[in-house]
């Protein structure tokens, strides 16, 4: 059984440009066009789902991995990696659950070749990621860039018009 292509749209930038601000903004502007959204994050820190003292956290504490953790409003999976790596994106989509989605989005991950929107504050002092990464489709900042493109630009502060972009021109593009 062949499955279904689901596309992928990354959101690239620094640390503190506003990655899950805007992704927070766009997606219930992408449901709102009945869109199924998946998302995946990456993160640099030792992050912890369950707590001390809390079942799953002693369950895996214990040894045991994967722990699910079920409820009738969500699941969550947790597994420990048995020697500390950086994960790749696309080693991680083969544990990511593709049922019904329409579109999966990625927060960070920015070195690797995927269709990504930069995100760009000048203010902060950091240099585009665009043209060294060929795989940005577009930018998205909160003030003129100093290099010229041809990709679209967008203001980081209006979700709408990047949502409109996503629905209207990345995922009309798409492969079947």
């Amino acid at each position: 059984m062949k499955l279904p292509h689901i596309p992928i749209l990354g959101f690239a930038a620094y640390s503190g440009t506003g990655k899950t601000t805007l992704l927070t903004r766009l997606i219930p502007l992408l449901k709102s066009e009945d869109l199924r959204v998946g998302l995946i994050k990456h993160s640099h820190h030792n992050f912890q789902i369950d707590k001390p003292g809390k079942d799953s956290y002693r369950h895996r504490k214990a040894g045991a991995t994967p722990v699910m953790v079920s409820s009738r409003f969500r699941r969550a999976m947790i597994w420990e990696r048995s020697e500390p790596y950086e994960p790749l994106l696309f080693e991680e989509l083969d544990h990511f659950d593709k049922a019904g989605l329409d579109l999966i989005l990625v927060e960070g991950f920015k070195r690797e070749p995927f269709p990504k929107i930069e995100l760009h504050r000048p203010s902060l002092g950091k240099p585009l990621l665009f043209p060294q990464d060929d795989s940005i489709i577009a930018i998205a900042s909160d003030d003129i860039l100093s290099s010229p493109t041809q990709l679209p630009v967008f203001d980081l502060n209006q979700p709408a018009p990047i949502a409109d972009f996503i629905v209207n021109r990345f995922l009309s593009n798409e492969p079947d």
